[in-house]
């Protein structure tokens, strides 16, 4: 059969609209009719599914071993094999004189971590209503296991010590983003730009400003632009800022050192090369630098000096990239080919692979995680994230309770119609080696 001609095909689309469900004459009776959402035709609605805008990757807290917390709450270290106990001995010659080994004790009780939730019994009935989000209980408590997992993370990832900008007898200042890492119930040290360490056992914080970086702690030497805070003791988890620490590390160019204390470690002892210090701690006195490979094999280097190998390195995202662009130059292009990715419907335009997609360096895992800690320049800005390199044979997460839900109806004990829910967890990061874990500072975004 020999193609209509377009004539023809017009006039078949035109009998085709006119047999349309509306016809020829309500289409001339509507020519000018407009749609009003004044006349009540149409309402937004909204699905009942809530997206995350918000940031819940819990990479490192999935990276560390979970072990039950066992029948003690400390365990020992090795730091000296003994005096002269071990030498050549001649022929008709003395044996070494019997020595024993020094061992060093380190305890730490469960930290609790806690997260609350709750809705009103009138919110429970009118979310089940159209337009409603559901099950609002549920989603509250679905939101609830997010932010108390992510709560775990930001704490195993708390930066320990930072210049402040302003402040008074009970308050501190330290930049926005920065003030997250201080804890309710988390006792501060400071360094004082003109005497020193002031505040040496620790003033507790009792409540963090995440907007203007203001820190409220309990009354004592005021803190003055130019202090140091340093967390002297950890009300949640210990993390791997406190455990990687030494005494006087020099922090943002401000009065001085930071004496960070991790577990019971005393005030004295976590000098360079202590048992109880990390094995590096590379700062450069509050001045951005850019990262480099050297900065990375050192660290690595000594913590195989010391007798580990590393088996992480943890950054954040800004150095992920920076090390992708430092590796890129030993990248080799074996051939070409034609390569597509698909997106969504659509697929890019033939070409070829290009970019490096880093997994290891030196066959260590490399980690990014947005948690991690940054550092602060002496003008009290933000700098990239702090870099380490750790030794995971030596670091546990070890779970006194897991995970418990608790739920309450009891109306008359909240003198509300509420229903009020309640998650923790008791547990700690225990790392049986301090001397074999490694970290890098005051590096570039």
């Amino acid at each position: 059969m020999a193609n209509p001609s377009l004539a023809e095909y017009l006039a078949q689309s035109q009998r085709g609209l006119y047999q349309s469900v509306f016809g020829p004459e309500y289409l001339m009776k509507q020519t000018y009719f407009t749609v009003d959402t004044a006349t009540g035709i149409f309402n937004t609605t909204y699905g009942r599914k809530v997206w995350q805008a918000l940031n819940n990757q819990t990479r490192f807290f999935n990276a560390i071993p979970r072990t039950v917390w066992g029948n003690t709450a400390g365990w020992r270290v090795r730091t000296d094999r003994g005096s002269g106990r071990s030498r050549p001995v001649t022929e008709t010659g003395s044996l070494p004189t019997v020595d024993i080994s020094n061992i060093e004790t380190i305890s730490s009780l469960p930290r609790v971590v806690s997260t609350t939730f709750g809705a009103s019994v009138k919110s429970v009935f009118t979310a089940q209503l159209e337009g409603g989000v559901g099950d609002v209980l549920a989603l509250e408590n679905e939101n609830a296991q997010l932010d108390h997992v992510k709560e775990i993370n930001e704490e195993l990832l708390a930066g320990s010590a930072y210049l402040v900008s302003a402040g008074a007898s009970t308050t501190f200042t330290v930049p926005a983003a920065i003030a997250k890492h201080f804890k309710i119930g988390d006792a501060v040290g400071m360094n004082n730009v003109g005497t020193g360490f002031d505040r040496t056992t620790g003033s507790v914080v009792s409540a963090v400003n995440t907007s203007t970086g203001v820190v409220t702690v309990a009354t004592g030497t005021a803190y003055a632009d130019g202090d140091i805070a340093f967390i002297y003791s950890r009300a949640g988890l210990t993390s791997i800022d406190d455990v990687v620490a030494e005494d006087a590390m020099v922090v943002g160019g401000g009065s001085g050192g930071a004496n960070v204390r991790a577990y019971d470690l005393t005030q004295a002892g976590r000098a360079a090369g202590d048992w109880n210090a990390g094995a590096s701690v590379s700062y450069n006195s509050g001045t951005g630098r850019d990262l480099s490979l050297n900065l990375l094999d050192t660290a690595i280097q000594k913590i195989r000096e010391n007798g580990g190998e590393p088996k992480l390195i943890l950054l954040g995202h800004d150095q992920y990239f920076k090390l992708e662009r430092l590796l890129n130059s030993n990248q080799r292009y074996m051939g070409q080919e034609e390569y597509q990715v698909g997106i969504g419907s659509e697929r890019t335009f033939p070409g070829t692979r290009t970019g490096l997609v880093l997994a290891t360096y030196q066959g260590i895992p490399i980690m990014p995680d947005a948690d991690v800690p940054k550092s602060v320049s002496t003008a009290d800005a933000v700098l990239g994230s702090n870099i380490y390199v750790l030794d995971t044979d030596y670091l546990e997460i070890a779970v006194a309770q897991p995970t418990q839900y608790v739920e309450n109806r009891d109306y008359f004990a909240a003198n509300a119609l509420v229903v009020r829910g309640l998650l923790y967890t008791m547990a700690e990061m225990r790392c049986k080696n301090i001397f074999v874990q490694a970290k890098i500072a005051d590096l570039n975004s």
